[in-house]
């Protein structure tokens, strides 16, 4: 079997899951629901959309329950879409995607504000020790990374 017609059957079943949320639901508990992404069974029979859900946690669970309730709905609809022998029993599930990548970010953020305090530490006389090492560096490198010496000539 063919590897690509999965992703294909998965990519319609996130595009018809996400205009049906969007447009058609009317249950008020759906709402700050934004689909992820879909998965498809290599079988066709099958299928996961991933939504992010914004909001409390108790909302996420009314918006879940309300979802998992309205997946027949969305499966018709996606019958009407789909020229295929079966059309795939959805579930939804919570991407924690979301979530995991703004944690990640505060914490290289958080990471980042305590390093600057460090990088920007003055040395004893007054002047900066970051532009110092930075200013003998650059002799280095125009010396081939050497300094010399160079005998005085007081003849």
């Amino acid at each position: 079997m063919k590897t690509h017609r999965p992703a294909r059957v998965a990519e319609v079943i996130r595009e018809v899951a996400s205009e049906t949320i969007l447009f058609e639901l009317q249950d008020p508990r759906v709402k700050g629901v934004t689909v992820t992404r879909a998965e498809v069974a290599a079988d066709l029979q099958h299928a996961k959309v991933y939504v992010s859900i914004m909001g409390t946690p108790k909302e996420q669970d009314l918006c879940m329950h309300a979802l998992q309730h309205a997946s027949g709905f969305v499966q018709s609809r996606l019958g009407s879409r789909l020229k295929t022998r079966f059309t795939p029993v959805i579930r939804f599930v919570v991407d924690e995607g979301v979530k995991k990548s703004i944690e990640v970010s505060r914490l290289i953020n958080e990471a980042l504000a305590q390093s600057r305090p460090e990088a920007a530490v003055e040395s004893a006389d007054g002047t900066n020790a970051a532009s110092t090492n930075a200013e003998s560096s650059a002799e280095e490198s125009e010396h081939g990374g050497r300094t010399e010496e160079f005998p005085s000539s007081d003849h």
